[in-house]
């Protein structure tokens, strides 16, 4: 894709944070050329903050932002989306704190920016290119970032758990791929887990409508959308996450186990030393790589 995209007309919807429990309504405007992804609290005289990583703020369930006091939590899921089909410029307005769940997948987003349409600007889309490896470990957990001619993930998980185990996927973002096998997995989480959880004062909002509840004995509302939800869903986090560079990138990213908190410290240090990246734009030739699905029209 040679050039910058936002949607053709404002999308609206509404239902409750995952960990607040809190009503919100959320849309997403069009955004003119350069602005990139910014949330704004219409409940906080319109209050912007941008979705880059100086503004990261918790990521222990969830990838918030903050700026100067003001808190936009769970973010990947949305960004996720945005990254998936496409979208380098949107305004996202939210009259909470948190954005709301909907069904625990990216999927409902997707569905958003497809009714509200796509459209191709006259900027030139910036790449973020890789150009050396990065890689960083705690323990188990593990995450890298390495030069390649295309953005690529993969993900590695392994939970105890009868229908979870050891679960590996890699997936390449063009020609439709976030979209069919990435956006419509869920977030998932342990019934056992539950009452600790709510003691600490999250998932007050989460439902049977909106995650895979896992007991010991299995799943307590099938079917599955994939017998590998659950890793895709780790791979939808994290692409939700990597959106915090501000850019779509060019490079594989491979994670084993990582989670929000190394997702977004790899970002940040990554950032801080341009010796591992540059800024491109793509000619006529390399843009062919990257087949685009939607049909976005020029202003």
């Amino acid at each position: 894709m040679l050039f910058e995209r936002t949607i053709r007309t404002p999308v609206e919807c509404r239902g409750v944070g995952l960990h607040s429990g809190a009503p919100v309504t959320l849309r997403i405007l069009p955004a003119q050329t350069g602005t990139g992804i910014v949330f704004r609290r219409i409940d906080l005289e319109g209050f912007e903050v941008e979705a880059i990583s100086k503004n990261v703020a918790k990521v222990s369930y969830a990838t918030s932002l903050m700026k100067q006091g003001v808190l936009i939590s769970t973010t990947e899921h949305m960004l996720s989306a945005l990254i998936g089909m496409g979208v380098d410029n949107a305004i996202i307005e939210l009259d909470n704190l948190e954005l709301p769940i909907l069904d625990g997948s990216a999927a409902p987003f997707v569905e958003m920016i497809v009714r509200a349409g796509l459209r191709q600007q006259r900027r030139k889309r910036t790449y973020l290119k890789i150009l050396r490896a990065y890689e960083m470990r705690e323990g188990a957990k593990f995450i890298g970032v390495y030069p390649a001619d295309r953005y690529s993930v993969s993900y590695a998980i392994n939970f105890p758990h009868l229908l979870i185990g050891y679960e590996t996927l890699k997936v390449e973002l063009t020609n439709g791929n976030y979209v069919e096998h990435i956006a419509p997995a869920r977030t998932f989480g342990f019934l056992e887990q539950q009452r600790a959880m709510l003691n600490q004062g999250l998932i007050r909002g989460a439902t049977r409508e909106s995650c895979i509840v896992l007991t010991a004995q299995g799943i307590d509302n099938p079917p599955l959308r994939y017998p590998d939800e659950f890793v895709r869903h780790k791979i939808l986090d994290l692409i939700g996450d990597l959106a915090l560079f501000g850019r779509r990138i060019l490079g594989y990213v491979k994670a084993d186990r990582a989670g929000h908190a190394m997702h977004t410290a790899i970002v940040s240090r990554i950032l801080r030393d341009q010796t591992y990246w540059e800024e491109v734009t793509l000619d006529d030739a390399t843009a062919a790589l990257y087949p685009e699905e939607h049909l976005a029209i020029a202003e």
